[in-house]
């Protein structure tokens, strides 16, 4: 099933935010650009984090 451009851009925003928290220790800069982009990609759809995952899964 194609994505369309919504449900791309959330998860786009979910493997964001994952790869944030997952090299945060590592990277501190590199985590807190990825937080910065994924944020932009949400507030772009007006959902926050846990609201895009239940898109995804939901197919919204």
């Amino acid at each position: 099933m194609p994505l369309d451009d919504r449900r791309e851009d959330l998860l786009v925003a979910v493997a964001l935010t994952e790869f944030s928290v997952h090299y945060e220790d590592a990277d501190p800069e590199l985590s807190r650009r990825a937080w910065q982009l994924a944020a932009s990609r949400l507030v772009e759809h007006d959902v926050g984090p846990l609201e895009a995952v239940d898109a995804l899964e939901s197919g919204e």
